[in-house]
């Protein structure tokens, strides 16, 4: 299962909203195929690895698969991988929990029980899930997973003063957030960041790859977006949504329609945009995960609203010093430590001589 569980993870930012998954066909302790979901749209991971059994001679029969998820079985943009699975002859079946998309919860377990084959349940669950944490957000609530990510200097500025931000971080930290731009669904900012950066906000990763079209949202209350953006000047490259409220002046978001850009008339709270309102928009449009890029005001407003699933902090060994330099989560903020954000299962990774620091909200 752990081997499944890697070849799983070659899948991501290609697969979704679909889970990663990944599957082996053993027999006799021998491995006779392996697969995993390669493409949104493409044969699942059970199919390819008792595909390639065939392939290479193996017989499937009488031999046990692992998977890790419950197979699927209903009709979506492939056959329900069950019938698959029942007609090889596959003996048993091991996967660690059942599928949360209700199309096909606990179906696929049925299926093959009711085929006669022996199914093993509960091996690897938790990592299983938190390989597939924004799918099971998606499946479980309507909404993405949202990644909080920011770059700050040691003493906790993101900003000097006068807003210069370029570079608090070195050039392999930004790299690697090309990467992870890649492997989400949208790229979400407030005004503010666009007024003060004018920032293009595309996944551009060295030797052209690309593994998805990116969205690039903006939370606008009053659609301030510059026709001369950057943002608008890309369209080619990656659409652009721009949430605002029906306090936008009509005329202002016309012309953000006119220029290319998709406008969504949302509900607002105090700050502007309501950030609930857009992840429902989301949600029901299938985006899987998120990444927030500030600004602070944007930031605070997910955080307060508790809308936020993990964290991504790049510290870069810079003092940057100031009152008013910009702190990456604005807002008000709580009144005693005891009731700060936590976070779990904190990985450190080292980007040239930045440090990268990231976790799960407790």
């Amino acid at each position: 299962m752990l081997r499944a569980l890697e070849l799983a993870e070659r899948g991501r930012g290609m697969v979704e909203p679909n889970p990663m998954v990944g599957a082996l066909v053993v027999k006799d302790g021998n491995v006779l195929a392996e697969g995993w979901h390669e493409r949104f749209g493409g044969p699942h991971a059970e199919v390819i690895a008792l595909d390639r059994t065939s392939a290479s001679g193996g017989q499937a029969k009488g031999a046990t698969l692992y998977v890790t998820l419950e197979p699927c079985a209903h009709f979506g943009k492939t056959p329900p991988c069950v019938e698959k699975i029942i007609s090889s002859g596959i003996r048993k079946v091991v996967f660690p929990l059942i599928d949360p998309n209700p199309l096909t919860s606990g179906k696929g377990r049925q299926g093959l029980l009711e085929a006669g084959i022996e199914v093993v349940e509960g091996v690897l669950r938790e990592e299983s899930k938190k390989l597939n944490a924004p799918f099971f957000k998606l499946m479980t609530t309507g909404m993405p997973y949202v990644i909080a990510k920011w770059a700050m200097s040691l003493d906790g500025k993101t900003a000097t003063h006068t807003g210069d931000s370029r570079w608090v971080s070195s050039k392999e930290s930004r790299e690697y957030v090309h990467k992870v731009r890649s492997q989400v669904d949208a790229v979400v900012v407030g005004i503010n960041t666009v007024l003060r950066d004018d920032p293009l906000l595309t996944s551009r990763i060295a030797g052209g790859i690309r593994l998805r079209r990116t969205k690039r949202i903006v939370l606008d209350s009053q659609a301030r977006l510059p026709m001369d953006c950057k943002l608008l000047k890309s369209l080619e490259e990656s659409e652009v949504i721009i949430a605002t409220t029906t306090s936008a002046p009509e005329e202002k978001v016309e012309a953000l329609k006119k220029a290319g850009g998709e406008v969504l008339i949302l509900k607002g709270d105090e700050r502007g945009v309501d950030p609930a309102e857009v992840l429902k928009v989301l949600g029901q449009r299938q985006y899987t995960n998120v990444l927030l890029e500030g600004g602070g005001a944007l930031t605070a407003s997910f955080f307060e609203k508790g809308l936020v699933d993990r964290v991504m902090v790049f510290i870069s060994p810079k003092i940057i010093g100031g009152e008013e330099a910009k702190s990456p989560v604005g807002g008000k903020g709580v009144a005693s430590v005891k009731e700060s954000v936590r976070l779990k299962e904190i990985q450190i990774t080292r980007f040239a001589e930045d440090v990268l620091i990231e976790g799960e909200i407790l």
